[in-house]
Parts: structure tokens; C-alpha cells; sequence
């Protein structure tokens, strides 16, 4: 019973340790750098155990309403918990724990005079991410969306020099995308007077007709576009993946767009509802045609990038549009919004190994380029093997976590032949030109590190031959990455969570996958 009632209290008290902790952190490491990293970790392991009892009470007991001050909704803010975000905070606060874990070192090496902000700065990511997730009012969302984008713009810029233009860029694009969210949400509560998402649901059916409505819709639709980076409004994203420290891109690569789709995937279901897209017959093509080219566009311009981080970012680009494939072909199926579901965790586990890799070759070696990596295999093996496990699961080789994800939307595009026609087969094919894209540009990578010969001489000396890897701190949280590559797609390949995924579907109103 106490459990119990503790549970219902951990919503708030997830956003609030973290946010106590940011300036815990500030002040504790003005007495002592090397406090700010254990901080930082102690919090967002404890924001980890608290999702974790969450999902279970949402699991055992149901959807989680708690409400700030007292106020009723649609007066007051409430936090909702259903099975859709606990599930996304689980994601987000785990790899919260593995990036701040690799950082201590990183960080160490590649900003050691701004430790403290650092720390300071990353909780207030962490602060906003779960804020997103868990809120029920959607201006409250806009304001952990702003919180997250901030922390976000100065986590870029600490690495100086590009990063400075990379981030000015991230902002510049990044406003653009808050002020039209906010302006989606100031046309919503024109004619609905209310900015509670539940109440939201239930005021808009009969105004699906108004042009406000509308407009409100694409409002968002393009804003959170920008902020997950959704070819061709992705061009913020490059430059600021790689010119970022190697922890900060990470965890932006990670969880801030997972956290952005899961903000798109909550207002198109839980506000405008299903409905509303089934009443625009050619929303939901559009949006399926927009991901299909962006799958093969940002793979295609990952294949012409010699820069490993920058290859790795345009690859993002490519997999966001698996997630809004699926969006699009969720009204058909439930595959459809199985498969992105998916794939939130799935591109989360694999993309966070592959740019922790990248910036354990960047800090031994201090290796950007991918025809520098000759031989790396041999120096460097954990780390490699890493990479490589993390890739061929990008790959979509079987049991992966990216294989599970593309044979859902090949079911999602399959049952959608009646609806889509030819477009269906179109959509197979893309996914199945995306894996042999895929294949293309992460073998240049694996075939430089273990099958070409690396010249003796590099700048007139010798380059080290013998193993050289990087502190446990750093390749240990690598490893667990690449190895849930494996075990997360066979746990979807199993439909181990098919019990949570039904009633994360059920709630968004989509008809449980037979």
C-alpha cells in the first residue's frame, strides 16, 4: 500500500529531484569538481528507479493522474502516465545513466574547464525531457520543450569553435520550431478555451471542420518536424551532431528526438485523435511519401561523408523517417504505430552505441575520419566490436533491434496494399533500398578498421600497433549498448512486450495488432 501510494507521488518527484539537483550541482562543484559527475549520476539513477515503479504501477494499476497544486483539470496542469510514456521515460532516463557514466572521462578530456556547467546543464536536459514526457497540458509541454531545447543549445556550443555556429544554427531553427508549436497551441485554445490534452480530445471532434483546427495541426506538425529533424527540415542537425562533445551528442542523438516524436505521437493521438487524420484521407499518405524520402535521402548523403559523427548524423536523418513511416501507416494498421513504438527504443540503443563509439576512437585516438581508421580493429577491439554489432543492427540483420523494426513496417506497408495500392510496394521497396544503403556505408566503415592494412608510417613516426582501449567507464556502458542491439529485437521479435505495447495502443485509440 505504501509502495503503492509512493508511486503515485514519483511523476512529480522525477521532474523535481532533477531539477533541485541542477543546482545542487552548481554549488557543490564550486567545492569540488569531481562531485558534479557522481551527482549527476546518483540523480538520474534514482529518476530511473522511480520510472521503473511507475511502469509498474501503470502496468498493474492503470494510467497515473496527478495533479499540481490540487487544481482540477482542465483548470489546473496534471502529469498523465499511461503505458506509452512510461515506457519513453524508461528509455530516455536509462540512457541518461549510460551517457552521464561515459561523460566523466569524456567530458574530462575534452572540457575540463567546464565540468561543472556541464553537469549543471545536463541535468536540466534530463529535467526537461521527462517533463515532456510525462505532462498532460500541452503549453506545459511547450515549456519543458523550451527548458530541453536551451540546455540542448549550450551543451553544443561548450565545445567552442564550430560548435559555436552549430548551435547558433540549432537555435535560430529550433525557435522557428517552438514558435510554431506554440502557435498551434495558441489556435487550439482560441476555440477551445482549454490546454488540458485529455479535455482537448473532447472538445475538437466536432470542430474538425474549422480552419483554426486545422491550421493548429500543421502548426505542429511542422514545428515538432524541425525538432526531430524530418527530412528536408534536418539541416540544423549535422553540424551540431558533429561538432558536439561526444557525450552531448549522445545523448541528443539518443533521446531529445525520441522524446520529440514522442510529443508529435501524443498530440496526433491523444489531442487531435485518430479520427482527425481518417477525416483528411491524404494525411496520412502524405506523411508516409515525406518519410519515404527521407529514409533514402539522409541515407544517400550518409554515404557521401568521410566524418564518422557527421555520417552517423545524416543516418539519423534516414531512421527518424522509419518513425514517421510508421506514423503514417498507423491508421491502416496497428503494425504501423507498432513499428514506430519500436523504434523509438530501438534507434535509442543503437544510434547512442554508435556515437559512443565514435567518441571512444575520437578520444584514444582522436580519429574523425573514416579513411584514418585502418587497423582500428586490432587497437581498439571492444570498441570496434561495439560499433560493429550497433551497425549491423542498423543494417537490419536478424535477431537485431533494427531488423524487428523493419519487418513491422513491412507488415504495417503489406496490410496497407488495400488503402495505399501501389504506394505500399513502393514503401517496401524504400525500406528494403534503406538496408542495402545502410550496408554501403557502415562496410566502409567496418572494412577500414579490420581488413585494410594501415601504412607504418603515419607523420613521420610509427603508429602503435598494441591493444589501446579506452577507460572502463567509457567502454562498459558501450558494450551494454551493442549487446541490447541484440537482446531489445529479440525481446520484439518474441512480442515479449506485447502485453505493455497493447495497452499503449489501446490508449492512443488503435486497434491492438491480432
Amino acid at each position: 500500500m505504501v509502495r503503492l501510494i509512493l508511486a503515485e507521488h514519483f511523476p512529480v518527484l522525477v521532474v523535481a529531484v532533477s531539477l533541485i539537483s541542477a543546482f545542487t550541482i552548481v554549488v557543490a562543484g564550486r567545492l569540488n569538481k569531481r562531485s558534479c559527475a557522481v551527482i549527476a549520476t546518483a540523480t538520474i539513477l534514482l529518476q530511473l528507479i522511480m520510472a521503473s515503479f511507475i511502469l509498474h504501477h501503470v502496468l498493474t494499476n492503470g494510467t497515473i493522474q496527478y495533479r499540481l497544486g490540487g487544481w482540477t483539470p482542465p483548470w489546473g496542469i496534471e502529469y498523465v502516465i499511461d503505458a506509452l510514456n512510461a515506457y519513453v521515460l524508461i528509455v530516455v532516463l536509462f540512457l541518461g545513466v549510460i551517457c552521464v557514466i561515459y561523460s566523466k572521462r569524456s567530458i574530462e578530456h575534452e572540457l575540463p574547464h567546464k565540468i561543472v556547467p556541464f553537469y549543471a546543464v545536463y541535468q536540466l536536459l534530463i529535467t526537461g525531457l521527462c517533463g515532456i514526457t510525462m505532462t498532460g497540458d500541452i503549453f506545459n509541454m511547450y515549456v519543458f520543450v523550451e527548458i530541453t531545447s536551451l540546455a540542448a543549445y549550450a551543451l553544443i556550443a561548450s565545445a567552442s569553435g564550430r560548435a559555436l555556429k552549430a548551435s547558433f544554427v540549432y537555435l535560430v531553427l529550433g525557435s522557428i520550431g517552438a514558435c510554431f508549436f506554440l502557435l498551434g497551441i495558441g489556435f487550439l485554445y482560441a476555440v477551445t478555451g482549454s490546454l488540458n490534452m485529455t479535455d482537448l480530445s473532447l472538445l475538437l471532434p466536432p470542430l474538425y471542420g474549422n480552419r483554426a483546427v486545422q491550421a493548429a495541426f500543421v502548426f505542429f506538425a511542422v514545428g515538432l518536424s524541425i525538432k526531430i529533424a524530418l527530412f528536408p527540415l534536418h539541416v540544423w542537425q549535422p553540424d551540431a551532431y558533429t561538432y558536439a562533445p561526444s557525450a552531448v551528442t549522445a545523448i541528443i542523438a539518443a533521446t531529445m528526438s525520441k522524446v520529440s516524436v514522442y510529443a508529435l505521437i501524443r498530440v496526433i493521438y491523444s489531442v487531435f485523435t485518430l479520427d482527425f487524420i481518417t477525416n483528411y484521407r491524404y494525411v496520412d499518405v502524405a506523411i508516409c511519401w515525406i518519410a519515404a524520402i527521407g529514409i533514402i535521402a539522409g541515407s544517400v548523403l550518409a554515404i557521401m561523408q568521410h566524418n564518422l559523427k557527421r555520417m552517423l548524423a545524416y543516418s539519423s536523418v534516414s531512421q527518424i523517417g522509419y518513425i514517421v513511416l510508421g506514423i503514417g501507416l498507423s491508421p491502416i494498421t496497428a503494425w504501423g504505430l507498432l513499428g514506430a513504438i519500436a523504434h523509438i527504443s530501438n534507434h535509442a540503443i543503437m544510434k547512442g552505441c554508435l556515437f559512443l563509439a565514435a567518441g571512444a576512437f575520437i578520444y584514444k585516438y582522436d580519429l574523425w575520419d573514416i579513411r584514418d581508421f585502418e587497423g582500428l580493429g586490432k587497437k581498439m577491439p571492444y570498441a570496434s566490436a561495439a560499433f560493429t554489432i550497433a551497425a549491423i543492427s542498423m543494417i537490419g540483420v536478424p535477431p537485431s533491434a533494427g531488423f524487428a523494426t523493419k519487418l513491422f513496417l513491412i507488415f504495417a506497408s503489406l496490410q496497407s496494399v488495400e488503402v495505399f495500392a501501389g504506394s505500399a510496394y513502393v514503401f517496401v521497396g524504400v525500406l528494403l533500398l534503406s538496408s542495402l544503403l545502410n550496408l554501403v556505408y557502415f562496410w566502409r566503415v567496418i572494412e577500414r578498421m579490420y581488413f585494410v592494412k594501415h601504412d607504418e608510417a603515419l607523420n613521420g613516426g610509427e603508429r602503435e600497433t598494441k591493444k589501446s582501449e579506452i577507460p572502463l567507464s567509457m567502454l562498459v556502458p558501450t558494450l551494454i549498448l551493442a549487446a541490447l542491439c541484440i537482446v531489445i529485437g529479440i525481446l520484439w521479435l518474441t512480442m515479449m512486450p506485447l502485453p505493455f505495447i497493447e495497452d499503449a495502443l489501446f490508449e492512443l485509440g488503435v486497434e491492438v495488432v491480432p
